[in-house]
């Protein structure tokens, strides 16, 4: 009898120690505060801002691009999530991160959701059924402002281009002028050359010959 209640026991002493720990660790995260993945929501903060405004209150145009921008401003958290997600659960499998982060993740993520059925709420406000297409069209305006953004950059790449192209074609022509000359313009030696100098002493000695053989003939 003793030899079956000793492994019972300590069956019931494993699983009991193990509840009160999950327990106690179940509260504990619950309460504790995580630090936000995304710290700050300034689209969001500027709609309600403007929503609040009553002296003079803001137009409806005004709000619903506002409210545009939150839900761009939404997008691009969801797919940050959607990117973040896999990469962040293998790292915590790996346990190269803590659960703090991982936590804080999923925290932000039950606060997208909410966020987003703010924004449906709010535009389903201003036109019946806008809520609906409000994410659509801010997903197409991001991708639209890529595009452009692509398209700047490749234009100040083609100028950068152009304008290297330009200086390598300026050093090319400086390196390939030809060296100045040093001979006179119209075609005599100069004075200094050493050609002068030689034919000048020859007529001296020539003119200093001819003089002695004039007083001979005397």
């Amino acid at each position: 009898m003793a030899s079956v209640l000793v492994p019972v026991a300590y069956v019931i002493i494993i699983f009991g120690g193990l509840f009160v720990f999950s327990f106690f660790y179940r509260k504990h995260t619950a309460t504790k505060v995580y630090e936000p993945y995304f710290p700050t929501h300034p689209e969001r903060n500027a709609y309600v801002t403007l929503l609040q405004k009553t002296d003079p209150p803001a137009h409806d145009a005004l709000l619903k691009s506002a409210l545009l921008r939150r839900a761009m401003a939404d997008v691009q958290r969801v797919l940050r999530i959607r990117e973040d997600k896999p990469a962040l659960q293998n790292l915590l499998q790996k346990g190269s991160i803590g659960d703090d982060l991982w936590n804080s993740l999923l925290a932000a993520e039950k606060e997208l959701e909410v966020e987003i059925m703010e924004v449906v709420a709010e535009a389903n406000s201003f036109v019946e059924g806008w809520g609906q297409v409000i994410f659509p069209t801010a997903n197409e305006m991001l991708a639209n402002e890529k595009m452009r953004a692509v398209f700047e950059r490749t234009n100040e790449t083609k100028a950068e281009i152009a304008e290297a192209r330009y200086e390598l074609k300026s050093s090319k022509a400086i390196a390939d002028a030809p060296a100045p000359s040093h001979k006179p313009s119209n075609g005599l030696l100069s004075p200094t050359s050493p050609e002068s100098a030689i034919t000048s002493d020859n007529e001296g000695s020539v003119n200093s010959k001819s003089g002695k053989k004039t007083k001979k003939r005397k």
